[in-house]
């Protein structure tokens, strides 16, 4: 099959064109770079085109040439959202749109990727795909408004659709140099170089942190089908852990203490995050989830070994 990634060129969309590959599909990847690396994709048996998804003459073209489009390519970070909310519509909403329009021509199958942000204002835990969505910020709104456009796209043209909502992933490949790096591959970095560490809040924020190898293996078994109508799906098994927790087993992984300076919450941010994982169990029962301690420690580990590596 020959599928393309948008936003291949960066954390998630790197590990999945390897996943492709490894799984015999020719992959086709679109980036503009402004967050991926073409690093990322060294010595990768691929298509590379450095543009972005709102060039709809190129998506129309590249589209019609496919079997499938994973699209991936979004400006993340909801803080980044907050001081840019515009960019984050403009390249969110209207990549959405790009990619949709592009599809419908030959109906081609399109994996979504949203974001469990979308909850937001919604407290209540675990969280439902059946629950209301309440965004508190850009970043959320323009993942809500991707959702509503790729469902109506479903139910009006009959596109297919799957819609995934991650919640937070980490891996491999995960940049921790970007000014909007996520806390993870930060963190990591620097306890690894010997430096300290932001803690935003009191640490007792809590995430349901996924493994990008458990993600990547179910936007796999998805590429070239329609889940749900696009009907949302959460992409979580149901961890509840908190940054402290994070700190400390990082703390035992670098077998030293670590520098820590609190700073005040930031807006926009959830407080606590949790799947109730009975929608993707029943889609993927194949699907066997990394243990967070099991991946954690994984992560660690390709950091250092990335770090020895850039060393003379």
């Amino acid at each position: 099959m020959r599928v393309l990634v948008t936003g291949g060129a960066g954390f998630i969309g790197s590990n999945l064109v390897r996943r492709l590959i490894t799984d015999g599909h020719h992959v086709v990847v679109v980036d503009n770079m402004s967050t991926g690396r073409a690093e990322n994709l060294s010595g990768l048996d691929m298509e590379l085109v450095t543009d972005s998804v709102l060039n709809t003459d190129l998506m129309k073209s590249i589209v019609s040439s496919v079997d499938s489009v994973v699209h991936l390519a979004a400006l993340g970070s909801v803080i980044r959202s907050v001081n840019e909310p515009l960019q984050t519509h403009e390249t969110n909403v209207g990549g959405m749109l790009a990619v949709l329009e592009a599809a419908r021509v030959n109906l081609t199958p399109v994996t979504v990727i949203s974001s469990s942000s979308v909850y937001g204002a919604n407290l209540e835990l675990p969280k439902l795909e059946s629950m209301p969505i309440a965004p508190i910020s850009p970043y959320a709104a323009s993942k809500a408004s991707v959702e509503h456009y790729a469902r109506s796209y479903a139910h009006c043209y009959g596109l297919p659709i799957t819609t995934f909502r991650p919640f937070n992933v980490y891996g491999q490949w995960q940049r921790p140099d970007h000014v909007y790096a996520a806390v993870i591959p930060l963190w990591i970095d620097r306890a690894l170089s010997g430096k300290q560490i932001e803690v935003h809040g009191l640490g007792d924020q809590t995430r349901d942190f996924t493994h990008v190898d458990t993600v990547t293996e179910i936007l796999a078994s998805t590429t070239g089908q329609g889940f749900n109508g696009g009907a949302p799906i959460n992409m979580a098994f149901g961890n509840r852990i908190s940054l402290n927790e994070v700190l400390a087993m990082l703390t035992n992984e670098v077998g030293m203490d670590l520098e820590i300076r609190r700073l005040p919450t930031r807006p926009g941010d959830v407080h606590d995050s949790q799947n109730s994982p009975n929608l993707v169990r029943k889609l993927f029962p194949h699907v066997q989830p990394i243990e967070f301690e099991d991946g954690f420690q994984r992560t660690v580990e390709w950091y250092r070994e990335q770090m020895s590596a850039r060393q003379p």
